[in-house]
């Protein structure tokens, strides 16, 4: 794993309500029996825990980019707002990422226009069905990996943390974004204070984090991903009975398929070396073209 602060970016999850339900989403959507609209408050505090200077090596506060993310962003009531929050408080536009399916885009594009650069608004419409695979990430690991030491060093080298996101919620400051997601699926105990320089963190200090996640996700175990558009997500056990506990709406419409094999190293071994890739999730297309705001 790498320290928080040598991620790319860094992700305030304004909401986890969506205009969309897509399979083996990373957020979790379908499953929420409470949906999240992060206050203004909350917001800025979140924004100036990332933007105050953190001396002697972050002068700058932190050095990545600053992303607003969902669900998604554009589902919030007080979206616009949000947008001016950022350009008050982040006057590097080149810093602000923005991450959407085009849900309110004709509604709010000048206020992105002025908000984000073109290259930091992440578009995925999700609407041509014949590209776009998730990773299963509730399939959990302690599930369908049978030698744990080698589930544990899966986990240290998990794609999700060298390559996504850190992120702040309404329940704290995480070191992974899908841990985010699982702290509020699950009710866990809720991340870090949000306060400047919570993300000066190194990998021992956020373990207590990555043991009360990781071995609940499906980031780090080289499987086969599913189509975004399928009606089901793929669940594990021990998660599908965490589910059940939580009363997941998805789960129980039956929009679920029950992933109880357990790979063995060999299998794990062939998968890696065969190029697994479970960030290779895009482009997505639509009417054929390949299409970004």
């Amino acid at each position: 794993m790498i320290p928080i602060y040598r991620m790319a970016e860094i992700h305030i999850e304004i909401t986890n309500g969506c205009n969309l339900e897509c399979s083996n989403c990373t957020r979790h959507i379908g499953h929420h029996k409470k949906i999240f609209k992060m206050d203004l408050e909350t917001i800025r505090k979140a924004v100036l825990s990332l933007t105050t200077p953190v001396p002697p090596d972050f002068p700058n506060g932190f050095p990545g980019t600053i992303g607003i993310m969902g669900g998604e962003p554009t589902t919030h009531p007080r979206f616009a707002e949000i947008c001016e929050i950022f350009q008050e408080l982040i006057p590097d536009k080149h810093k602000r990422q923005l991450w959407t399916d085009g849900w309110g885009w004709e509604k709010y594009k000048t206020v992105i226009g002025r908000t984000f650069d073109p290259d930091n608004i992440i578009y995925n419409s999700h609407q041509d069905k014949d590209v776009g695979t998730h990773q299963p990430l509730l399939v959990a690991a302690e599930d369908a990996v049978a030698d744990k030491e080698l589930m544990w060093r899966l986990i240290g080298n998990c794609w999700v943390q060298w390559r996504w996101s850190a992120s702040i919620t309404p329940k704290g400051a995480f070191f992974c974004e899908v841990a985010a997601s699982l702290d509020w699926l699950f009710n866990g105990p809720g991340g870090y204070p949000v306060e400047p320089g919570w993300w000066v963190r190194e990998p021992n200090e956020f373990m207590d984090q990555v043991e009360r996640s990781c071995a609940k996700c499906g980031g780090a175990v080289p499987m086969q991903g599913e189509s975004a558009h399928a009606d089901y997500d793929l669940v594990s056990p021990s998660n599908l009975k965490r589910l059940q506990d939580a009363g997941s709406p998805r789960i129980k419409r039956g929009a679920y398929k029950l992933f109880d094999k357990v790979f063995t190293t060999e299998e794990i071994r062939e998968r890696i070396k065969k190029g697994w890739a479970p960030y290779s999730h895009r482009p997505y297309r639509v009417d054929g073209n390949l299409v970004r705001f």
